[in-house]
């Protein structure tokens, strides 16, 4: 078989052959497999494909915790907002003082479970959500 190739291409694939101590046939015989070869292609697209479930999945659980964050943030709004009484003027300066005082024990607390690793969405059970209510919810540990 002869098969005409551009001077261009010819000195690249010249060039290839020297710097890999390889024939220039070599190098031609094996882009021309490389190139007949669907192995290559097949498994570029099996790992978009799983790279690509693998960033639904990912995205799925970001999803459902900001979601359960914003309810759980929700819930303690209107409770608080709720429960609440009103305060008189001269006892606010106390009230607040203690605001300071609680919000700052709530700080520390916060500091040392996220040091400790604790998480509220790890404590919250898969089968709040079930996918599908006509089947148990399978336990994951995924979060």
């Amino acid at each position: 078989m002869n098969v005409y190739l551009p001077p261009e291409l010819m000195k690249r694939i010249a060039e290839l052959a020297t710097r890999q101590n390889l024939s220039r046939s070599g190098i031609v015989e094996a882009a021309v497999a490389s190139f007949l070869s669907p192995d290559g292609a097949d498994r570029r697209e099996a790992a978009f494909a799983r790279r690509l479930d693998r960033l639904s999945r990912q995205m799925q659980r970001l999803e459902r915790n900001s979601g359960i964050s914003t309810e759980t943030l929700a819930l303690f709004i209107r409770f608080w907002l709720t429960i609440t009484p009103p305060l008189p003027n001269d006892a606010q300066a106390a009230a607040q003082l203690k605001g300071r005082e609680r919000y700052e024990g709530f700080i520390e607390a916060l500091g040392r479970r996220l040091n400790q690793g604790k998480s509220l969405l790890q404590e919250i059970p898969e089968d709040i959500f079930p996918a599908d209510s006509s089947k148990a919810p399978e336990p994951s540990d995924d979060i």
